[in-house]
């Protein structure tokens, strides 16, 4: 990669440590495996190894710099999916079930978790979709009610990442169920305690650690919860917003992949007396995915800096994504990468012809992996009502 104006030395720096790391330590052991949940734990260790996860919490806590760096999450998260989604999901999973500590936990809570996470020694998660509540955050219907000195919490979560594996779970619960979204709090629940039951894990196209949970009566000390009651629903979408973007550079360094899998094979391959390349379609149709791409990667870019820049020198309970600029260009980020990312996968499994449905190949498995990042923390459909309610609010 060539020098950004986006980039600081240190973040070149980081994007040649990434890219070996990935190279000599991920892509050896990508392959799915089985007990793809021992790999999970695996690549958590190893992500911890190279020190790569502390830069999902702040240096006060064990982190790498005062606050989070939005680009250099973007850029880890690119270089590690370009070889693996599933160490890109440990990843990322590390950074979205912490972060709501780092807003709104106590210091107890925060110097109880954080520096755990930074070291691999806790799993974390975030816990919001529920059987009746994906896109419509506000529907969840997991309740808390505080009795004394506790909270007890009832309730189904369902298709949460790392959900069998995870140490803690940030849980948004309704405190108030008669206040709406204005009921709704955010609360640590530790995988031991009472009440909490792993009901089943869940098997998606690209394997990961990722099922359904129970509270039932299932009790936490008051201590737990994130900042004041009524102040989740805030408090998820401040996390949502600030690492959409992330999402969106996965999305690219899966896209660079597939491009880079799509040129060389297109270079290689013979048909009718003259390698692939040689064919003006074809020759066209990689000159679309690259420049596609490269619009997709600038977005992404130019997202993370505007958050970097909104974020520098204030502290980090107020530096989460809420303005208007900063909310339009992480949705736009997030919708374009993982749409073009999509396209240009779907056009380097057709350059591969029978061999880019052949499982175990590298397009083929980018093809299953990349589906699901137009989906999660918030489908391409949510990011454009998102858009266009920014546009339209005045």
């Amino acid at each position: 990669m060539t020098k950004s104006i986006f980039f600081e030395e240190e973040h070149q720096t980081l994007i040649t440590q990434v890219e070996e790391f990935a190279r000599a330590e991920i892509e050896p052991r990508s392959a799915e495996q089985p007990d793809y949940m021992a790999q999970a734990r695996d690549f958590i260790r190893r992500l911890a190894g190279q020190g790569l996860l502390r830069y999902v919490v702040p240096r006060a806590y064990g982190g790498v710099h005062p606050r989070l760096d939005i680009r250099s999450l973007c850029l880890i998260r690119r270089g590690l999916a370009r070889y693996s989604s599933l160490a890109d999901t440990m990843f990322a999973m590390q950074g979205l079930g912490s972060y709501p500590i780092t807003l709104a936990g106590s210091e107890e809570l925060k110097r109880q978790f954080l520096p755990r996470v930074a070291n691999g020694e806790f799993i974390a998660t975030f816990a919001l979709t529920e059987p009746q509540a994906g896109s419509d955050a506000a529907s969840i219907q997991t309740t808390a009610r505080r009795e004394g000195s506790e909270y007890i919490l009832d309730g189904t979560k369902r298709f949460i990442s790392n959900a069998g594996i995870a140490d803690f779970y940030v849980v948004f619960a309704k405190t108030d169920p008669a206040q709406g979204r204005k009921g709704i709090s955010g609360i640590v629940v530790e995988r031991n305690r009472p009440g909490f039951q792993m009901t089943r894990q869940m098997e998606v196209i690209a394997p990961h650690p990722i099922g359904e949970f129970d509270l039932r009566g299932c009790r936490v000390p008051v201590e737990n919860l994130l900042g004041q009651e009524g102040e989740g629903y805030s408090l998820l979408l401040r996390t949502l917003e600030s690492f959409r973007t992330t999402v969106g550079a996965a999305s690219v360094g899966m896209a660079e992949r597939a491009l880079h899998e799509a040129t060389a094979y297109a270079k290689s391959r013979v048909q009718f007396g003259k390698t692939l390349s040689e064919f003006q379609g074809l020759r066209f149709m990689l000159a679309e995915m690259a420049t596609e791409l490269e619009a997709a990667r600038l977005l992404v870019f130019q997202a993370a800096w505007n958050l970097d820049q909104a974020r520098r020198d204030r502290p980090e309970e107020a530096a989460a994504a809420t303005d208007k600029e900063l909310v339009l260009s992480s949705s736009m980020a997030k919708l374009y990468a993982t749409e073009t990312a999509q396209q240009v996968i779907d056009r380097a499994l057709q350059i591969h012809g029978g061999l880019g449905v052949l499982k175990g190949t590298v397009v083929e498995r980018l093809y299953r992996e990349v589906r699901a990042l137009r989906v999660y923390e918030g489908t391409s459909e949510i990011q454009k009502e998102i858009i266009a309610h920014q546009l339209l609010k005045g």
